[in-house]
């Protein structure tokens, strides 16, 4: 070739197509597929806020070894269709090196087999127990596994002495996936489920079901599993209907914008959460009290409003995979084998101990038992 200038063009082009052209230096993407509207944005809004604050201050650092994380959100409005569509999209033209959420289980349970055959890290804000159960290798979640809220709840049972209870559930994925590990493990406590009622998500008054089950002279309690504003409205229909008996929530109800909406009728609901709900009550040493303390002066500083449990898995996922980042940097194969090599690992859900057998990393022992006095949560005590 007679034309030096356009040898060394051709060369030029050669190294370029030789490069992997993915991300460069300064830029890791990272997807995020999130509820931020629609009827699950109580956990997608919090949990995409509290993403954008951690990137924009671990970006401000430096980022991960001098390359800034590029977080990019996508807003499934609680739909897994939704879910399904950014994922791939995601994974395909942005190529993200992970996946964090979604916010619900159903949609999470969408994106498991897509999460497994495109190979990425997928590390869920949602709770439900058959998220890893069956262990999927890339798939992580960071809730508290509705197995140990159930156990939290039919222990404070059995020291109240109560054996026959009524079972109320929303029809989303996280009822009806604790529906399951309550009905599985109650008579492992003695605990006989004599009503049990699935009820709509969307259900704006259950003051029917409440008569119903408050008909049976047998039903000393109720449980109610729901992530859904429902939730308020089985406390207030309980009141309105004069019903005394205890009321128990799941984990789900750690969001004091529900006992905010049940008003005086969420006085003494009784239920098992993570303890940001009470960072500020920790003791000093506790290996969770700085994580929480800065997390929650640091959200209700910026955006004004009160921190949740579920901006607290936002958290969590962020954490862990800046943690395996640091570890085998941007490289989605290795990601989840550094994940399970994560010992002590302080987040706001607990401290996670993972394993190659074991994507949630949390045990029982990740809850305590709260209630609601006069609109604020405190520790339960009898």
């Amino acid at each position: 070739m007679k034309n030096p200038g356009m040898k060394l063009w051709l060369v030029a082009i050669l190294c370029l197509l030789a490069v992997p052209a993915v991300w460069a230096k300064d830029d890791i993407p990272v997807g995020a597929v999130l509820a931020v509207t629609g009827p699950a944005s109580f956990l997608g809004g919090p949990e995409a806020r509290s993403l954008e604050m951690l990137v924009d201050e671990l970006n401000a650092k430096g980022g991960v070894d001098g390359a800034k994380i590029r977080l990019i959100i996508k807003d499934t409005g609680s739909s897994p269709e939704k879910a399904v569509s950014f994922a791939k999209q995601l994974i395909e033209e942005n190529h993200v090196i992970a996946l964090l959420g979604p916010s619900t289980s159903g949609e999470t349970m969408a994106l498991k087999k897509i999460a497994e055959e495109s190979r990425t890290p997928l590390l869920s804000c949602a709770s439900a127990e058959v998220i890893v159960d069956p262990l999927a290798s890339y798939v992580f979640k960071v809730p508290q596994n509705d197995s140990f809220a159930a156990e939290m709840i039919f222990q404070e049972m059995n020291r109240q002495r109560i054996v026959r209870v009524a079972l109320l559930s929303d029809n989303t994925g996280f009822g009806q996936a604790g529906k399951e590990q309550v009905e599985k493990i109650a008579p492992k406590y003695g605990i006989e489920i004599v009503d049990n009622e699935v009820y709509d998500k969307s259900a704006t008054d259950l003051s029917a079901i409440i008569a119903k089950i408050k008909a049976d002279p047998k039903v000393q309690a109720v449980i109610n599993w729901s992530i859904v504003p429902a939730q308020a409205i089985v406390a207030k229909n309980m009141r309105q209907a004069g019903w005394d008996v205890p009321l128990f929530q799941s984990h789900g109800f750690a969001n004091i914008k529900y006992a905010e909406a049940g008003g005086a009728a969420s006085n003494g609901i009784i239920f098992p959460a993570g303890r940001l709900l009470i960072a500020d009550l920790l003791p000093e040493g506790h290996p969770q009290k700085a994580l929480l303390t800065k997390y929650v002066h640091d959200y209700e500083a910026k955006y004004k409003e009160n921190a949740s449990t579920f901006g607290g898995h936002g958290v969590d996922v962020f954490n862990i995979l800046v943690a395996a980042l640091k570890a085998v940097g941007p490289n989605k194969e290795k990601i989840p084998g550094a994940i399970e090599q994560l010992k002590n690992f302080p987040g706001t859900g607990g401290v996670y101990n993972f394993s190659p057998t074991d994507h949630n990393g949390l045990g029982i022992d990740a809850f305590e038992m709260m209630t609601v006095k006069d609109g604020k949560f405190v520790p339960y005590t009898r």
